[in-house]
Parts: structure tokens; sequence; C-alpha cells
């Protein structure tokens, strides 16, 4: 049993989402010190997780794990889900790395939001054994949504949690986790869409293809993959074209002068056109005449595109290729 007077502090996974911030005011009624940590990557942010801290006062640490989480989708134990998503490996991963927050700063154990067969993939309960066998922290995990229907975890039998407070939700509806935060009083909550990009078809097969052409994914490389039309001119050589003013302005951020070649129609509104690494000459000429396509213009006449690699400016003059002559590109 929990010595008295000792206050029990728990580490939990936040994501954001309503199950998060439930399974954290269900163990903060029991007095419980409740903290939360959140993992970003370019493949989904702590915008959400961040939010739901501010509004709870549940105090959250943010850590970027973008070199181990690349690591572990190169050799995942599990296959993929429909897409390039690592579920299993990365819940897992997560859970390992809170782990060892929870060993360093005296946490007594984890928690999370997941609830028994949300998930067809992720929550079902040989799969939610799988994560817990292979963090390295068995039997310390709490779920508070759905412990009634799981077996005693180590801080129930410790006394550290009173299960009889705990939950027994499981399945895909959400009206008892609604229920809930209309009952304690949660009333903003994001809606339950996934916020992880490597569910989606099309930023999959960009990574896909970063994965099968690169042996190394610099974080700008992996940013870039959210923005524009992605092109693959050769084994080399590949190319990213703005589609918006918008989509400019993010392209811009995520590249290196030093290494990455640019190129913009000079004097004419079109798309900026980044070929990361740089590209050779017959490669930049193609570049060119695809940034030059794009732009506003006129069709069949020459245009002069600036290209910049290294701090340095030139300038060609190609003619467009029309849009529709350049979807064999497409990735």
């Amino acid at each position: 049993m929990v010595a008295e007077n000792k206050t029990v502090r728990a580490l939990g996974l936040c994501s954001g989402g309503l199950d998060s911030i439930l399974s954290a005011l269900v163990l903060r009624r029991q007095g419980i010190d409740v903290q939360w940590v959140t993992f970003e990557t370019p493949f989904f942010s702590s915008a959400k997780a961040k939010k739901a801290s501010a509004q709870t006062g549940i105090a959250l640490m943010v850590r970027n794990i973008t070199p181990v989480y690349i690591q572990m989708m190169r050799s995942p134990s599990v296959k993929y889900g429909k897409n390039m998503n690592p579920c299993m490996d990365c819940h897992t991963l997560m859970f390992r790395l809170a782990g060892k927050i929870m060993t360093e700063q005296g946490f007594d154990f984890l928690f999370s939001g997941e609830v028994l067969g949300q998930r067809p993939m992720s929550q079902t309960r040989t799969s939610l054994r799988y994560v817990e066998k292979h963090s390295g922290y068995d039997g310390t995990i709490v779920r508070p949504l759905s412990a009634k229907n799981l077996p005693e975890t180590l801080p129930e039998k410790k006394g550290l949690v009173n299960r009889e407070q705990l939950l027994d939700i499981s399945g895909r509806s959400r009206k008892p986790q609604l229920q809930l935060a209309k009952k304690i009083g949660v009333t903003d909550f994001p809606a339950p869409a996934g916020g992880c990009l490597l569910t989606d078809k099309i930023f999959s097969r960009r990574l896909k293809d970063l994965f099968d052409h690169q042996e190394t994914y610099p974080q700008k490389d992996l940013e870039l993959l959210k923005y524009g039309r992605h092109m693959r001119l050769d084994a080399k050589t590949k190319i990213v074209v703005g589609r918006t003013h918008q989509d400019n302005e993010q392209i811009d951020r995520c590249i290196d002068p030093q290494t990455d070649t640019l190129l913009k129609v000079d004097d004419l509104p079109g798309p900026l056109v980044v070929i990361p690494g740089g590209g050779s000459e017959p490669m930049v000429m193609l570049a060119a005449g695809i940034c030059a396509g794009y732009s506003k213009a006129p069709n069949h006449t020459p245009v002069t595109v600036n290209v910049h690699v290294s701090g340095h400016r030139s300038q060609v003059t190609v003619l467009g290729i029309p849009p529709a002559e350049n979807e064999r590109f497409i990735i």
C-alpha cells in the first residue's frame, strides 16, 4: 500500500485529445499528481497537447524524438498500417521514452487515454498487451478509461490507484467519453480525427520515396514532405513545387540555401521550386521548365528563371513545360 501522506505522481502520454484529457482528470480526482509528456516529429505536432495543458493546468513536457523515431521507422518490429503508420512500434517507443522520464524524475507509474477496442489495429487487447510488454515497463501502465476491462496493474495492486474509481469504457462509440466530459465540465476539446501524417496516403507515398532514395533524412527534408507538389526527376533528383503563395512561404522556411537549389520565374507570379541537395545541370534545366510551366508566363514563350545555388544567382531561359506533361514525375 502507498505510504500515508505520500503524493502519488503519474506521468501520462498526451495527444491533446479528449481521451488524454479525461484519463488525466480521472486520476487527478483521486488526488494523484498528474503530469503529461508529449512527443513531436515532423509527422505529428505538440499543438493539441499544449492547448490541453493550458486548459487543464496539467504540466506538460514536450520532447522532439525525430532521430530515434526515424530509426524505428526504418526497421519496425510490426508491419505498417494501411500507409506508413507504424502504430504498434510508435506506441511502444513512446512508452519506452516516457518510462525513462518516469524513472529519472521519480514518477510512480505511466498512464494513457487509450480505450480498449476503439482503434482496430493499435487498441485491441492483444495490441495493448504487446506495447506494454515490449516497452520495458510491463505492469506500470494504467489506462484509466478502460482499466476495469484490463488486468490489474502494479500501481493498482500497490494501492497507488483506486481501481474502483477507474472506468470500463470499451468499443468505438464516443458516447461514454462525451457523457463523462459533460459530467466533469470538459467543454473544449478537438474532434477525434487523427493528427498523424503517417496515416495520409499522399504523405506516406512521399516519405517512402524519400526512404527509397536517401540514406539520411535532414529535418528540413522531412518538413518539406508537407508542402507543394513533389516530383521525382531521376534517382538522384527530386523537386518540390509550390502550389500557392502560402505554400511558397512554407517551402522557403524548410530550405538550406547552402545545399538546396531554388528556382523562381523572374518578374512573374509563379511557384517557388526547390531541388533538395541540388542537381545536375540537365536536372536544373528540367526543373526550370517545370517552374515556368506552373507560372503565369504566356505559353510557348521563352521565360527567364532565376536559379539560386549556395548564395549565388544565375539565370536560365527556358520554355515552360505544361503541367499536364509533368504528371509522370509526380510522387
